[in-house]
């Protein structure tokens, strides 16, 4: 890594002009690499726009502001000269280019240096520099992890240090998945002493429910919840199904459901649960699990997905019924106890 790091550091130090690019439906995570790191360049004078495939969800795009950001569902053909008038692409929290979605040939066309920073498993080899650790917590540790190793954390103003707290923040549960160590912590301590309000990142968060969310949330805790914990062949997990109608009736925006599926997991005994959502371009799964039961596999190879050993996601072009029966075949072959 330390190779890439010093091409990546030359070429900060060169007259580049840079993209900043992170994930469909951007997550904390993602918003936060993309706001952090081109606060990042800005502070060492570096020219840069960050460019998003659609927006994120209302909680998170205030950490989108003041940010020069473009977002491609909104302006296709300025997103397009952007990237023709550039010479480095930053991709972030993502290992493929078609996790950018309709991006995706953008990405594949581009002339100039692409830099791609992800901690996700199974990266594809389509960046010129692959800064890659499966290991790690996040994206957004890793870019700090980065910088260190560059010997650039002067330009880690309150901005960056915001940004990247709050990826460090989301993406391990609020520092309580088995991927934190003490280099995380090290890390969030040397954030917070930039003087930046923690508690207000994550209030910001988790604390701007909407009534419609909250009403969505209770709906389907108590009448859409099914845990799979039979007498014989017991299967320690459960799942949540939400049809369009259902999200519909409650007024659905992008983010309500976001840790509905850590509800799941966190019931007694379980150790894999399933959100399962219909989508207008079809039914999408989040999968998350722990105690060695691992989604990853499942995801991939059954449901056009993937991620990491305890966090998945996938999506079914079949019908809710069909995607239903199938995922609890496979979920009863894989996770009963013997």
């Amino acid at each position: 890594m330390l190779n890439e790091l010093n091409q990546l550091k030359a070429l900060l130090a060169s007259p580049n002009r840079f993209i900043v690019l992170a994930h469909k439906s951007p997550d904390g995570d993602a918003v936060g690499s993309a706001a952090g790191f081109y606060k990042f360049l800005l502070n060492l004078s570096c020219k840069a726009h960050v460019v998003l495939p659609d927006l994120p969800s209302d909680t998170l795009l205030p950490f989108m502001a003041d940010t020069d950001c473009l977002y491609f569902s909104e302006h296709p053909e300025a997103v397009k000269t952007l990237f023709e008038e550039s010479s480095v692409l930053i991709c972030l929290d993502f290992n493929a280019p078609s996790r950018v979605g309709d991006m995706q040939l953008l990405i594949e066309e581009f002339s100039g240096v692409k830099v791609m920073i992800d901690h996700h498993p199974e990266p594809e080899a389509f960046a010129d520099l692959m800064i890659s650790d499966v290991t790690n917590s996040s994206t957004c540790q890793l870019i700090y992890e980065c910088i260190e190793l560059m010997d650039l954390t002067h330009a880690i103003d309150q901005h960056v240090a915001r940004a990247l707290y709050l990826g460090i923040m989301t993406d391990t549960g609020s520092f309580r998945f088995p991927s934190v160590n003490a280099k995380t912590h090290h890390i969030l301590a040397e954030l917070m002493s930039t003087g930046i309000a923690h508690w207000q990142i994550h209030q910001d968060v988790y604390d701007n429910n909407r009534i419609d969310q909250l009403q969505l949330r209770g709906y389907a805790i108590s009448e859409k919840l099914v845990l799979l914990n039979k007498e014989k062949n017991p299967i320690p997990a459960g799942y949540i199904s939400l049809t369009k109608e259902e999200l519909s009736r409650f007024n659905y925006k992008t983010g309500d459901t976001e840790g509905l599926v850590n509800v799941i997991l966190s019931l007694e005994g379980i150790k894999v649960g399933v959100l399962i959502q219909e989508k207008s371009d079809g039914i999408k799964m989040s999968f998350r699990s722990k105690d060695g039961f691992f989604v990853n596999e499942l995801a991939k190879q059954h449901f056009n997905g993937g991620g990491h050993k305890y966090a998945a996601g996938g999506i079914s072009f079949d019908s809710m019924e069909v995607t239903l029966s199938m995922l609890l075949s496979l979920m009863e072959a894989q996770f009963k106890l013997t």
